[in-house]
């Protein structure tokens, strides 16, 4: 084979190696996913550091102590070299000091709960992870969808997260940080797209037989009065989620639709948040018993007759 043949398929096998990072971390479309491809390349650079001189190393000392070379010179009694435990220790050691200034000035930078800074007012997003679907709900506009996440590029978003009961992870990788979400919790994470178009999202943490079709779209819309009509189109279009149609959508379902939901109930996320706090009758989601609030069951239940 030629060397420019071999020039070719070098270069083919970079192309194609390459295109795997379409889509994923390594091709950010916001701040928050270009700072952590940032941290990720400096962090493994800084790592090469020690890692490839150790391979290149192994492989010379391989080859110029094999067998045939019996004219190298053997000193079995040799022990120590100042030199050499002096650069095998302090190399590493600063690298481990560096990773961990980097470190440490990075988890403050990107602290997922940290509003994003000189970015303007957020738009608050609340996420509820279901079996297997995502809910997503706009509470200043006052609807919901399911499956699909549409926001205004260039603007700053606050994402609340919970879970109706396993745990899941939430996560675009083109715009940055995944985080868990929790039944019974509420956490964080502030993201935004630089410029407009659709980026994937998953679940990242496995929560069961229909997990592969936890996915959803985030789509970015050009301006604000682009998602202004997208709300309007979704307030027209949709239906009611209150309480009582939410205990129907929390159902397990694999592979669930694009739903609309033109008109959320007040408080619908906290109620979910809250729903296993035994202290807070009124917003268990759940029947209880008739006057449990005051003390009195029906029958003879935990044993107090009405």
């Amino acid at each position: 084979m030629s060397i420019r043949n071999l020039s070719k398929l070098a270069f083919a096998t970079i192309v194609l190696l390459l295109a795997g990072c379409s889509g994923g971390v390594l091709d950010p479309k916001g701040q928050v996913g270009i700072e952590e491809k940032n941290l990720i390349i400096l962090c493994t650079i800084l790592m090469l550091i020690v890692v490839i001189p150790v391979i290149v190393l192994t492989l010379y000392f391989a080859w110029k102590y094999r067998a045939s070379r019996d004219f190298e010179v053997y000193t079995p009694k040799w022990a120590h070299s100042t030199k050499i435990e002096a650069t095998v220790w302090s190399i590493p050691i600063l690298i481990v000091i560096a990773l961990g200034v980097i470190t440490w000035q990075s988890t403050h930078a990107l602290d997922p709960y940290a509003p994003l800074k000189d970015k303007g007012e957020h738009l608050t997003v609340e996420v509820v992870s279901l079996n297997w679907k995502w809910l997503f709900i706009y509470p200043e506009q006052g609807i919901a969808t399911v499956n699909e996440l549409v926001i205004p590029a260039n603007k700053p978003i606050a994402f609340k997260i919970t879970s109706e009961g396993t745990m899941n992870s939430f996560f675009i990788p083109q715009l940055g940080s995944q985080i868990y979400s929790m039944a019974g919790m509420e956490t964080k994470l502030h993201l935004i797209a630089n410029e407009p178009g659709t980026y994937k999202g998953i679940s990242s943490n496995y929560s069961g037989a229909g997990f592969t079709g936890m996915k959803f779209n985030t789509i970015a819309t050009p301006t604000e009065a682009d998602f202004d009509a997208w709300v309007a189109k979704v307030k027209q279009q949709g239906g009611s989620l209150t309480s009582e149609s939410y205990k129907t959508l929390a159902e397990p379902t694999e592979y669930h639709p694009v739903t609309y939901f033109g008109d959320v109930s007040d408080g619908l996320f906290h109620e979910i948040v809250m729903k296993y706090m035994k202290d807070h009758g009124s917003m268990d989601f759940y029947s209880k018993p008739k006057n449990a609030v005051s003390g009195k069951h029906e029958g003879h239940h935990m044993g107090v007759e009405e």
